[in-house]
């Protein structure tokens, strides 16, 4: 069987079932912007570095982190070396820690499942999470459904002063916040966007947006972030460095110029599709709502790739008995973790096809 997560001294854990702060489907300009997350990368100053550190080290500094995080008091703490694969998926699937963090491997390939780490998050919003022992000692997140990044750094920046009463930062007054990784020296801080981009991707546009971005020194990734690719339409855009400019002038490049013209971009696609190419545009979403509704076996890229052209439908209001909050739960429940945990049990490959196809046919019966 499946257990549940390890919960706090209240007893309180995630919701799986519920859908999470990234994808609620509110605040500005959602139509395209499924999300806008802060993170920043902090580590203890007098400790070694996560890469360069031994086990004691890294015990070390998630004890000190844990005890600093419990003081403040706005977040569940949770032992991932000590839960499960299944437990770790969900976390990842809900874009509370990343890939890395859930297999626990570091640089050079040493550490693995048991490797000491924690997780952080803030219950039952799930709009901060604290990742402890990734690649650096402390990842603050803080995440906002829409285009919220101000937001979110003003959660972020909280919540680091808070830490930062408690724990001392490796800083150095020349370079600013020390990382493992030089790219993130300076203020540490990394601004992201989920974008929802059905509309330059069916009119073949999407390269030039990512060209554009890396012109700009700007990532583009996928659905998971770094490593993945963009599944369901989405992409990630977010900065890629962080020395010589501030936390104000990083974020206004993002929020104030560079992603509302990507949502401009977004938009105008939208209605070229529906201007020069209704009919084509409406049968491919029609055909994704049918086979939604009657499909037997699915696979998880597959789901989300029928699940973007049926929110592509709801965004513009063509389909009835759907809303874009509702396909948005869809693209948490589809992925493998969720299945296993509606199930009760782990499910081999084929068994979640199956039941990637029923959660289908059960959220989508009455759309159309």
């Amino acid at each position: 069987m499946v257990s549940s997560p390890p919960p706090n001294e209240d007893g309180a854990k995630p919701a799986y079932g519920a859908t999470t702060e990234w994808l609620r489907n509110e605040g500005a300009a959602c139509d395209v912007v499924l999300s806008s997350r802060v993170r920043l990368a902090r580590n203890l100053a007098a400790h070694r570095f996560v890469p360069q550190s031994d086990r004691t080290q890294r015990q070390q500094v998630v004890s000190l982190s844990q005890q600093a995080i419990s003081e403040i008091g706005s977040c569940v703490w949770i032992d991932i070396h000590r839960t499960n694969d299944l437990e770790k998926q969900l976390f990842v699937e809900r874009q509370l820690m990343s890939r890395q963090h859930a297999r626990g491997k570091l640089a050079g390939g040493i550490g693995g499942p048991d490797e000491p780490r924690g997780l952080a998050v803030s219950l039952p919003d799930e709009r901060v999470a604290i990742m402890v022992n990734e690649e650096d000692h402390l990842r603050i997140q803080c995440m906002r459904s829409g285009l919220a990044l101000s937001e979110a750094l003003a959660a972020a920046d909280t919540l680091d002063d808070e830490l930062e009463a408690r724990l001392e930062f490796a800083f150095s007054p020349r370079f600013g916040y020390l990382t493992a990784c030089p790219t993130n020296v300076g203020t540490g801080a990394r601004f992201s966007v989920m974008l929802h981009l059905p509309g330059l991707k069916l009119l073949g546009d999407i390269d030039k947006v990512k060209r554009a971005a890396e012109d700009m020194s700007l990532a583009v990734r996928g659905f998971y972030g770094e490593g993945s690719k963009a599944i369901g339409d989405f992409y990630q855009v977010s900065n890629q460095t962080t020395l010589g400019k501030t936390e104000q002038v990083l974020l206004q490049e993002l929020e104030r110029d560079i992603i509302p013209r990507v949502m401009d971009y977004e938009r105008h696609a939208r209605r070229t599709l529906f201007e020069k190419r209704k009919s084509t545009t409406q049968d491919r979403i029609m055909r994704s709502v049918g086979l939604a509704k009657y499909v037997q076996l699915i696979s998880t890229e597959e789901a989300m790739e029928h699940l973007s052209m049926i929110r592509l439908g709801a965004a513009i209001g063509m389909l009835n008995g759907s809303s874009m909050q509702a396909v948005n739960k869809l693209f948490l429940l589809v992925q493998p973790g969720h299945l296993q945990h509606r199930a009760g049990h782990a499910l081999t490959q084929h068994e979640r096809r199956v039941e990637r196809a029923a959660v289908l046919r059960e959220y989508l019966r009455d759309v159309g």
